[in-house]
């Protein structure tokens, strides 16, 4: 009963609200905020991280904590307050030492901010994160040390504390206020070392125990505005798109180095490595493929106030989700000079790859180009899919580029047209076109593939095509 008296005293509450979110009852959320529902703003638990810019502060050191503020806050403000029993109780009673606020604060940071150091003591008896981060990168030993608290600061460096050297990003914001939504900790993301990092590639890491795809910035890019500039435009585009066949973005590293965009992961891979296995696809499978291409890419051409072209959409930068449907990825990549709304060019022709038999011929070209690019490789995607090859192999992919791109020709279709769903070849020939206002929009690839998968149901043609040794 004198325990419950002292908890109740304390205001120790299960409640609490921030924004639009509102919990009630038991729960075991470790993240909370510093934020009091009266006043519809956030409170300062006295001294404020050595790195955050703004470095809040308390407006005296009489505040009084809010009642309806859960027990995670309840650890940070008595830890403020060098309550070394309060902190104690909370403890005992269950509250996670480690748990954090909105900026990634523990209680041990804002004891070692304050220089409480029988509360210093006490967390870390009970074993407390050391090496902790908060938002900014800060540790405790490196706001103790910031604030000139010797003591706790030699406490934790006789624990083998250590003081993170700091490096701004060329994406920092000066106000934490002004942090992204999509900013994640980068102490969550948990990256196999041995997985290697390498420019453009994606790492498989576990982020709160889910698998994410992390795309790391390399260590040589920070000083190219160029690489920061790409870096930002793919961040920008993968903000904005929410699609179930386009991949889905997590959030983003941008406050501290390596900068870092982390989306799904799939664990079936690419269609490239899926039609290497595989390859031709039976035309019932090469069709669901087909129209999930298409309405991933439908939706980044209706995008708004600007379509985005992809202008690199071959079968690796399609991926396949655990349910085999297929996600459009890789799109942002290619920094584009807009010409006006739906017309384009490459900004730096440079980097076109001559060796990649999904480009289309005016890019290959540097010429001025439109959606229809994307729609160009899309024929040659669905041709490979049907055929089981790549075009005109086995050519050399650049000799096979340059008979397509240079000298406008077209890859023959091996399959007897009679194993060709009816109108799939025409749909085919008509978007690898070689003139741009030829080849028919997204919205329209869709009608004519649910048009022709219909057809195909209703007079029975699938089962015989199922005889076939597709796969």
């Amino acid at each position: 009963m004198e325990r419950a008296a002292q908890q109740l005293k304390r205001g120790i509450s299960r409640q609490f609200s921030t924004g639009s979110m509102k919990l009630s009852g038991k729960f075991s959320f470790k993240r909370q905020s510093s934020f009091d529902p009266r006043t519809n703003s956030r409170f300062s638990l006295g001294r404020q991280s050595s790195l955050d810019p703004v470095r809040r502060t308390s407006a005296n050191d009489d505040f009084t904590l809010p009642g309806n503020l859960d027990s995670t806050m309840q650890l940070l403000f008595l830890a403020c307050k060098n309550d070394v029993q309060g902190v104690k109780e909370l403890l005992d009673d269950g509250v996670d030492v480690n748990s954090i606020d909105l900026d990634g604060r523990t209680a041990l940071h804002i004891a070692a901010c304050e220089g409480h150091v029988e509360v210093v003591q006490l967390l870390l008896s009970r074993k407390a994160n050391i090496d902790a981060r908060d938002r900014w990168g800060s540790t405790a030993c490196a706001d103790a040390k910031y604030y000139g608290n010797v003591e706790t600061y030699n406490i934790l460096k006789a624990r083998g504390a250590k003081v993170p050297k700091t490096r701004k990003t060329p994406m920092t914001v000066a106000n934490p206020r002004e942090v992204p939504e999509y900013e994640l900790n980068p102490l969550e993301l948990q990256i196999r070392k041995s997985d290697g990092i390498s420019k453009g590639t994606y790492q498989v890491a576990k982020w709160n125990g889910t698998k994410v795809s992390v795309k790391i910035l390399d260590k040589d890019s920070y000083s190219d505005p160029e690489s920061i500039n790409a870096f930002k435009h793919e961040l920008t585009l993968l903000e904005k798109v929410r699609h179930p066949n386009v991949v889905q973005f997590v959030g983003a590293v941008t406050q501290n180095i390596p900068m870092m965009i982390v989306s799904e992961y799939h664990p079936r891979g690419d269609l490239r490595s899926y039609l290497q296995k595989k390859g031709k696809l039976s035309p019932s499978k090469a069709l669901r493929f087909a129209l999930d291409i298409a309405r991933g890419m439908n939706y980044l051409h209706e995008c708004k106030p600007d379509p985005i072209i992809h202008c690199d959409l071959r079968p690796k930068n399609i991926l396949l989700d655990s349910g085999g449907q297929l996600k459009v990825a890789g799109f942002g990549l290619i920094r584009l000079s807009k010409i006006s709304p739906d017309k384009a060019r490459l900004s730096r022709p440079v980097t076109i790859d001559r060796t990649n038999l999904y480009i289309a011929p005016e890019i290959y070209k540097d010429e001025l180009f439109d959606r229809g690019a994307d729609v160009y490789s899309f024929g040659i995607i669905l041709f490979e899919m049907m055929e089981g090859a790549q075009p005109f192999h086995p050519k050399p992919p650049e000799e096979a580029v340059k008979l397509m791109c240079e000298d406008l020709k077209r890859p023959p279709f091996k399959i007897k047209s009679k194993y060709y769903p009816p109108d799939l070849k025409e749909l085919i020939e008509e978007c690898w076109y070689p003139e741009l206002p030829i080849r028919p929009k997204f919205s329209e690839i869709i009608i004519r593939l649910d048009k022709i998968v219909g057809n195909c149901s209703k007079h029975g043609w699938w089962k015989d095509a199922f005889k076939l040794p597709w796969k």
